[in-house]
């Protein structure tokens, strides 16, 4: 695995030559890295819910899901693992909190974005009557700013 952590950090940091003057590198790594974990989740949000879904009241026991929650709840467990990866081993990588400690923080500053995310996606979907894969993405970019600074000062702080 810290093989193709240092296979992407490669990666990045060879697109980030021209933003170094205007961008810390941490930035960049964040955004680089947030940025390919969003295409991930709207990509399989997209899949998920037209192909799996594919539309229809998700019925567990006693509760029913909207085809657009039950997507969320699918694609969520996915990019919560790799978000939290590629922040360890290529975004915040001089962390000294033990690993444990960084993925409760890092699931506490998530949890937070996915209620964020919940009740934008009943707000957008369901009262404003926007559609799914739309209202998705625009509450993701709203929850980028809450994300950075948790996971910088809260997640993966230096010690």
């Amino acid at each position: 695995m810290q093989k193709i952590a240092q296979f992407i950090t490669k990666i990045v940091d060879f697109f980030y030559q021209p933003f170094q003057k205007v961008l810390p590198k941490q930035v960049f790594r964040y955004g680089a890295c947030g940025g390919g974990n969003m295409v991930l989740d709207w990509i399989l949000y997209f899949i998920i819910y037209n192909f799996v879904i594919g539309h229809d009241l998700i019925y567990i026991g006693v509760l029913c899901l909207t085809p657009h929650i039950a997507s969320l709840c699918i694609v969520f467990p996915i990019t919560l693992l790799t978000g939290f990866w590629l922040n360890k081993y290529v975004t915040f990588t001089q962390s000294s909190l033990k690993s444990s400690t960084q993925l409760i923080r890092y699931i506490s500053i998530v949890a937070l974005n996915l209620a964020i995310n919940y009740f934008g996606l009943k707000l957008c979907v369901e009262i404003w009557g926007w559609y799914p894969t739309p209202s998705k993405m625009t509450i993701t970019l709203l929850t980028v700013l809450i994300s950075y600074f948790g996971q910088k000062y809260f997640s993966f702080k230096q010690l």
